[in-house]
């Protein structure tokens, strides 16, 4: 794609039916959705400083955005949360308001990944209304779907379920295949909690073939996520799940998705946690827990912690052990907003024959957290 009609695409022009990648926009309009973000990184910091010793300040904003995606893909929270900051003063100075749509898209994004889902909420919402001021119907349904994933995570379906059907029809009305497929499992995803595990495999399978087509490296290795995590629960076909992780993960390393990569690990020792390979469970949730922890993502962090609280106990912990860490997973995963947190301890404690689990546990200490392991 020409950086010509990636910057078209932008402004609300059809686009192909490739994916394409609108938040590289400018003089990086031309990059690969399937770039590598540590080229986009380099990239984006090269053309950011041309673009401040030439005093172009839309031109910054727009580099300094992809330096802010490439950096919260790759973990890199604190250089993405001052890069989106300086995208958007740079935007505001030059009054060009699309561009300050697509900062707040990337600081709200960035915001969910961490946790603070309230602020995710309000830096999303003024994202869409800056896209919709400034005509930007593309960073306009970037951020409705921002706002529909921060509801779905939060477990707020019967909100967001309509929100996502409506995105994925605006997407395939435009064909936009990469927008096609974020909503497909997103959907997909809110079918596999609720129990409608046929339901959630054909979306995945559809999102997985989408991006195939698309040539979307990204959103397949998503989905294929998805598939292996219902083929492990409704099947308990580990062996295929485990495979289609491998090939996930292929993805991951080569783009290099640190976040995508360590759901992909979680998801590893949740299917082996369920095929009572608990050992190489603890292992994987064990590395998807100390990724989380490098890259500050809270909830990636809470959720590997559950899975290792769960398969070492099976492993043989005390269980007083193991209600204390239940406990504090409760505090950790309520503060993150999520609505059905106290669902998820009660059935691991119930599933563990452990407990009762106390509500409102002061945090564990660092020191008592790693004894308690």
């Amino acid at each position: 794609m020409t950086q010509v009609t990636q910057q078209e695409t932008v402004r609300g022009e059809a686009p192909q039916d490739k994916a394409f990648a609108p938040e590289y926009q400018g003089a990086l309009g031309s990059l690969s959705v399937n770039a590598s973000l540590t080229e986009v990184r380099a990239r984006g910091i090269e053309e950011l400083r041309a673009a401040e010793a030439a005093g172009d300040r839309s031109e910054m904003a727009r580099c300094g955005l992809a330096v802010a995606e490439a950096c919260r893909r790759l973990g890199r929270n604190e250089e993405a949360d001052r890069a989106w900051k300086a995208s958007y003063r740079a935007a505001r100075s030059a009054e060009d308001v699309g561009a300050m749509a697509w900062a707040l898209w990337s600081g709200g994004t960035l915001a969910r990944q961490r946790g603070a889902l309230p602020l995710a909420y309000r830096l999303l919402r003024l994202a869409a209304e800056l896209g919709e001021r400034g005509g930007d119907i593309v960073v306009r349904g970037y951020s409705l779907a921002g706002l529909a994933e921060t509801g779905r995570i939060q477990g707020d379906y019967q909100a967001v379920g309509e929100l996502h059907e409506k995105l994925l029809a605006e997407a395939r009305r435009r064909g936009e295949a990469r927008h096609t497929v974020w909503a497909l499992e997103g959907i997909a995803q809110m079918h596999r909690n609720t129990g409608s595990y046929d339901k959630a495999l054909a979306l995945f399978e559809e999102a997985a073939k989408t991006a195939g087509r698309a040539d979307d490296r990204r959103g397949r290795a998503w989905a294929l996520r998805g598939i292996a995590d219902v083929l492990s629960v409704r099947d308990g076909d580990t062996e295929r799940a485990l495979a289609l992780l491998s090939e996930a993960e292929e993805s991951c390393r080569e783009m290099r998705l640190s976040s995508a990569l360590a759901y992909n690990h979680k998801m590893r020792g949740n299917v082996l946690y369920r095929a009572g390979r608990y050992a190489e469970a603890r292992e994987n949730y064990a590395l998807a827990l100390a990724e989380f922890r490098a890259m500050d993502e809270s909830r990636g962090t809470a959720l590997s912690r559950l899975g290792l609280a769960k398969a070492l106990a099976r492993l043989g912990r005390a269980p007083a052990a193991t209600v204390a860490e239940l406990a504090d997973l409760r505090r950790a995963l309520g503060l993150l907003g999520l609505r059905h947190a106290d669902d998820m301890i009660d059935r691991a404690a119930t599933e563990l024959g452990v407990g009762p689990v106390p509500q409102d546990v002061p945090p564990l200490s660092l020191g008592t957290e790693a004894a308690l392991r």
